[in-house]
């Protein structure tokens, strides 16, 4: 069996080794590489290509926010999920804009880590229950009710196109999926959001969470 290849960035040596054990628990689990800071795990992670990369928000020399925005750029399908006792949506938009996939506080039970690394492995994006509520209060502001409104004037295939979107599923994937070419996918996408007057990946997962769509995947 193959298992999923996690990579920790953590500075505080105690959090790392706990999240380890808890990982190497896991049947289908093992960690191939950790980081005490930013820099490191963004110099690390391209030559280990771990499936996962869980990275703490707040470490010396470069961020959790800043090293998702590098090992984005870099590795466009890896799969991030951050650490962070921050609670407000604030964060939350930040990270999400910059290609997390997941968002986990570390003040909660050890199994919501594993959850959340199986559901973006699956190609989902993961909130911690704890900050679920105030994302849809917080990330949905710029949204107006009449977007809200349109998304009954959304055909079935556009939908469905959103809200693998919404998950992190690639053009591509979602193409493939359906058996159709990019360009048909990207053409169902941007006629949703033209629709729904959505601008970016920030606004689609903003209508996703407002639709329910986060808690179904």
């Amino acid at each position: 069996m193959n298992k999923l290849r996690i990579f920790l960035a953590d500075d505080h040596t105690m959090i790392r080794e706990g999240l380890r054990v808890l990982i190497n628990s896991q049947r289908d689990m093992e960690v191939i590489g950790e980081a005490s800071n930013g820099k490191l795990a963004v110099q690390q992670i391209p030559q280990l290509q771990p499936d996962v990369a869980v990275l703490d928000i707040s470490m010396p020399e470069m961020s959790g926010l800043q090293a998702t925005e590098a090992l984005k750029k870099a590795l466009p399908r890896l799969k991030i999920l951050v650490l962070t006792r921050h609670t407000d949506a604030g964060h939350l938009q930040q990270l999400l804009r910059a290609g997390a996939a997941g968002y986990i506080l570390k003040q909660s039970a050890a199994d919501e880590l594993i959850r959340a690394i199986r559901a973006v492995v699956a190609g989902g994006t993961y909130l911690d229950p704890a900050v679920a509520g105030k994302a849809v209060s917080g990330l949905t502001g710029r949204l107006s009710r009449r977007s809200v409104e349109k998304g009954e004037t959304l055909t079935e295939r556009e939908t469905e196109v959103l809200r693998l979107i919404a998950w992190g599923y690639s053009n591509k994937e979602i193409a493939n999926r359906f058996n159709l070419s990019v360009k048909t996918i990207e053409a169902h996408k941007a006629n949703a959001m033209s629709k729904l007057e959505l601008r970016s990946r920030i606004d689609i997962v903003r209508y996703a969470i407002l639709r329910g769509w986060m808690l179904d995947n």
